[in-house]
């Protein structure tokens, strides 16, 4: 394939399209569409919006988007430093560990001879100490008319949540990525502006990827904080509650 920006230039060059009818048909900014045709990516938000990007635009010009997708990742995504180390370097690393310190054997014997005696001595203390009390002989209480009390029973609690469900506003331009337990992609990787609906979901486990926090989330109607991020943030959703998720284990919907 030829160079992704010249490819996609060409091809809405040869329509006669102009960049601002593909900015109002794609909701892509022109000034992302010329660097993606200039291949400038440092120009753009990051991996995960430059591949919906290139996806959008290569649909609409009717181009084979996941060659296109294929491509980028090919020529400028690069695993990272954790998973290019060798196994047998890790494996070496934790060999190098330092282990802690032995306890000797003489040591764990004098621990049990000194319980051992501890033991002994508050056995003897104890029985001396019953052989010195006498017992009291129990008063007579007089009779006294009881009086039934009614038992009140606990209202029984409700049983807890199986499921998650999941619901997403947009506040503003914002990518979403939602698989669930077993890898079925729910929300295929999408770049949702504010006033269209977001799918609402619900699965016994959801893995979420958002490219920015312009959103409104709420779990199971429980409010969530989407905290701000110079990268994509990931969440674990599960019905005992959400936790985040770091970028190696977030999903992608490319």
């Amino acid at each position: 394939m030829a160079h992704i920006g010249q490819t996609l230039r060409e091809t809405r060059m040869r329509a006669r399209i102009d960049i601002t009818e593909v900015e109002a048909r794609t909701k892509i900014r022109a000034k992302y569409l010329r660097a993606i045709e200039n291949e400038e990516w440092d120009l753009l938000p990051g991996p995960v919006y430059i591949k919906s990007f290139l996806r959008t635009y290569g649909d609409y010009l009717g181009l084979d988007s996941r060659s296109l997708v294929d491509e980028f990742k090919r020529r400028y995504e690069w695993p990272s430093d954790h998973e290019q180390r060798p196994i047998a370097v890790r494996t070496r690393e934790r060999e190098r560990r330092p282990r802690g310190p032995l306890v000797p054997p003489w040591a764990a014997i004098g621990l049990v001879l000194i319980g051992v005696v501890v033991a002994l001595y508050f056995v003897g203390k104890h029985a001396t100490s019953n052989k010195t009390l006498t017992p009291s002989a129990p008063q007579a209480r007089s009779p006294q008319r009881t009086r039934s009390t009614p038992t009140r029973t606990a209202a029984p609690l409700p049983p807890p949540p199986k499921t998650v469900t999941l619901e997403l506003v947009p506040t503003g331009q914002v990518y979403v990525c939602l698989v669930d337990g077993h890898g079925k992609q729910l929300v295929p990787g999408r770049i949702f502006a504010p006033g269209q609906t977001i799918p609402t979901e619900t699965s016994n486990k959801l893995l979420l990827t958002l490219g920015n926090n312009a959103v409104h989330m709420k779990v199971n109607g429980k409010t969530v904080p989407v905290a701000p991020s110079p990268n994509a943030i990931g969440f674990l959703l599960i019905p005992s509650g959400e936790k985040p998720l770091p970028s190696a284990q977030q999903p992608r919907c490319a």
